[in-house]
């Protein structure tokens, strides 16, 4: 039996005015929204939605993010941010994002760095957690 193949989930954007710059494109840190918003789709695609994460009594934290431009988005664009897992490692993962402004058109790659966290009750501080959850991991990996 062979490795899955990791999932592709993609998260329609229609950017609105209110995110374009005076360049006439979208503002940068808008892209980095855009994956928080796609993740969270990304997580209900799998099955997993993030008030489960947050029942099962973990979150997440971005600790690493990177973008790369090729092109520009604009107001009113037909994109779409594709998720995919590219790694999962013991209380980490990494996912890449590909913002496309038309249908076969890359105009910004980025990725971000998650690490899993829980919350002590008692001090309402984050710490990292032993690892990644099994509904977490099978969510993240497409199973």
């Amino acid at each position: 039996m062979g490795e899955l193949e990791p999932m592709t989930y993609a998260f329609p954007v229609v950017p609105r005015y209110a995110e374009v710059d005076q360049q006439g494109v979208v503002f940068n840190g808008h892209y980095l929204t855009w994956f928080d918003e796609a993740f969270t789709g990304f997580l209900d695609h799998a099955g997993m939605s993030y008030p489960d994460l947050i029942a099962a009594g973990v979150d997440v934290m971005v600790v690493h993010s990177e973008l790369d431009y090729r092109g520009s988005v604009r107001w009113r664009d037909d994109a779409r941010v594709e998720v995919v897992c590219e790694r999962q490692g013991t209380t980490s993962f990494t996912l890449g994002f590909s913002v496309y402004r038309s249908a076969d058109e890359v105009a910004v790659t980025g990725r971000n760095v998650y690490v899993v966290v829980v919350k002590d009750e008692a001090t309402g501080a984050w710490s990292k957690a032993p690892g990644i959850p099994e509904k977490l991991a099978a969510a993240l990996s497409g199973a």
